[in-house]
């Protein structure tokens, strides 16, 4: 599969669990809003996912269109996939764990839906590390590698010098990339001030006191829109 490059950073807000909050998206440039059912204080089961998506699909964004929704999971059994995909019709599923590519084509091929593999942009000791390198084993295995903070959903951002040499990874095996980690609507023109990922990828960055704050939503999903 060969990903086509969009016109501006695509935006993903994650970590949603609150109606209100997706309501209060509309009209925005958001292109994807993110459900976390992994182990976390945002995680959200699949019966209140289904009523995300629920009010995701009534909410059209500024396409037009409603945003895609995606699941993120941690190395998920592949009988945990199917309750949740039966219980909520993910447009995408998001691993973050140690699956493997063809773990990767497997869950794409069964589940039928999209599947995007997180990385660590930098590993934390070092060994065997063959960083942007890696992303030649998942061509043709998902359609968009994110990277992300070692440890992820830490708030703090990895040495963006690194996003070039995983652009170009990403092109020669036909993949988009989006970027995570301690983005905010402060830093995200800094960082589009010198990088173009294909996406870009929010969660406590666009939060106040641990809740979705939908004015820091709005601020950074219009400085990815116009920079």
């Amino acid at each position: 599969m060969t990903a086509a490059r969009p016109e501006r950073p695509l935006v993903k807000i994650c970590g949603l669990r609150e109606e209100a909050t997706v309501l209060g998206m509309a009209g925005r440039p958001v292109d994807y809003v993110g459900f976390v059912f992994a182990p976390s204080k945002r995680r959200v089961t699949p019966e209140q996912a289904a009523r995300l998506q629920a009010a995701a699909l009534r909410t059209p964004m500024r396409s037009g269109r409603p945003p895609r929704t995606v699941g993120v999971f941690v190395d998920p059994a592949p009988e945990e996939l199917e309750r949740t995909l039966a219980e909520v019709r993910l447009d995408v599923v998001q691993l973050h764990g140690r699956e493997t590519p063809e773990m990767c084509r497997e869950y794409a091929r069964r589940f039928g839906v999209e599947v995007w593999r997180a990385l660590a942009a930098e590993a934390e000791d070092g060994g065997g590390w063959t960083g942007p390198d890696r992303l030649a084993e998942y061509q043709g295995a998902v359609s968009t590698v994110l990277i992300d903070t070692a440890g992820g959903g830490t708030g703090r951002t990895f040495r963006w010098e690194l996003i070039p040499a995983y652009m170009d990874a990403a092109r020669r095996n036909g993949l988009r990339l989006f970027v995570a980690g301690g983005l905010s609507p402060d830093n995200v023109g800094d960082l589009l001030a010198s990088y173009t990922p294909d996406g870009l990828d929010v969660s406590s960055g666009v939060e106040t006191d641990g809740v979705k704050d939908n004015a820091k939503i709005a601020a950074f999903a219009e400085r990815v829109d116009r920079p």
